[in-house]
């Protein structure tokens, strides 16, 4: 084992800076780190909180992280932001964010950017939560921009998906149309002091009412005013029974491995499409399949099969070679 991830381990807050930048890359060096972590993970639970912009979703976090410390217990933030288009970095920093968390040593916060993802959530937020997890972290937060695919993508990483609403949100259908329905085990209807609150939180009861509860768990609708730290202590303990009752019934350990294999696809496909981008430009069969179909000597989707079907994986270029720890 690397001395880094020894300090790492030890919780060294520098060193999982570090090395968190290191996986942001995405590269084979970031690779290394994640293997040499990966027997220490598995003992932090991850909460996501998406939602519609403008709901509350950072002072939710802030006061749930208040409710988590007050039980001892440590806290890891992840806030997901939108990306700057001139320096690629996300737009809020994680000061703003967290004023009253930022010099306590039980938490740490850290602030990512999309980067554009089109899938959803950015490869490295997993990484950056397995990284919380060996750091010995209790609980990992992860707060998506809450825009298009991010919020869905909050299932690849939560082991409890917490969806922020507010009373002026407009139609609750429209969750039903973001497809958050499907992946929320807990609503929080912020600012129930606003006009319509009340409504809203027995809309959402009478739709889940009808929903799906074959893994045996319900999803809850509550009310909170987070600026007001109201109902956060509520929503901590929903969570705790949600958590609970997933382990009871193996369903923990089920969505756990499912998010794994869901992962390991992915970073797959990635791999093959870079080493497919790299062949087109080098290896001379796609080369020269590429500029027939582009001069419009030859249909797309047929010439692809075709290439397919003769086996073009051992001409694609060989992966980049792994880093060694020195580099580390």
């Amino acid at each position: 084992m690397d001395e880094s991830i020894r300090q790492l381990i030890r919780g060294d807050k520098r060193m999982l800076s570090r090395l968190i930048s290191i996986v942001e890359q995405e590269g084979p060096q970031g690779a290394q780190v994640m293997a040499q972590v990966f027997p220490h993970c598995g003992n932090a639970y991850c909460i996501g909180i998406t939602g519609p912009p403008g709901a509350g979703k950072s002072t939710l976090v802030d006061s749930l992280v208040k409710v988590i410390r007050s039980h001892g217990l440590t806290a890891g933030v992840i806030a997901v932001d939108p990306t700057s288009a001139y320096s690629g970095g996300a737009f809020l920093g994680d000061r703003i964010r967290m004023q009253r968390h930022f010099m306590d040593p039980g938490v740490y916060i850290r602030s990512m950017a999309t980067r554009s993802n089109p899938g959803g959530l950015p490869r490295m937020v997993q990484g950056a939560v397995q990284l919380l997890d060996a750091a010995g972290t209790d609980y990992v937060l992860v707060e998506t921009v809450g825009v298009g695919q991010t919020e869905l993508g909050i299932m690849d990483v939560a082991d409890s998906v917490v969806v922020v609403m507010m009373p002026e949100s407009g139609d609750v259908i429209q969750t039903l149309k973001a497809g958050l329905m499907e992946v929320a085990d807990i609503y929080v209807v912020n600012k129930s002091d606003l006009q319509g609150a009340d409504k809203m939180v027995a809309a959402l009861g009478a739709m889940l009412h009808m929903a799906d509860a074959s893994d045996g768990w319900s999803p809850r609708v509550i009310p909170a005013e987070a600026h007001a730290d109201v109902g956060v202590a509520e929503l901590y303990e929903i969570i705790l029974e949600h958590r609970e009752g997933q382990a009871a019934e193996g369903l923990l350990e089920k969505r756990r491995n499912e998010r794994s294999s869901r992962e390991f696809t992915r970073a797959l496909q990635a791999g093959l499409l870079q080493q497919l981008h790299e062949g087109l430009s080098e290896n001379e069969v796609l080369r020269d399949a590429l500029e027939q179909v582009a001069a419009g000597r030859a249909e797309p989707y047929s010439s692809a099969l075709k290439l397919l079907e003769g086996g073009i994986s051992h001409t694609l270029p060989a992966p980049p070679t792994r880093a060694t720890s020195q580099n580390l």
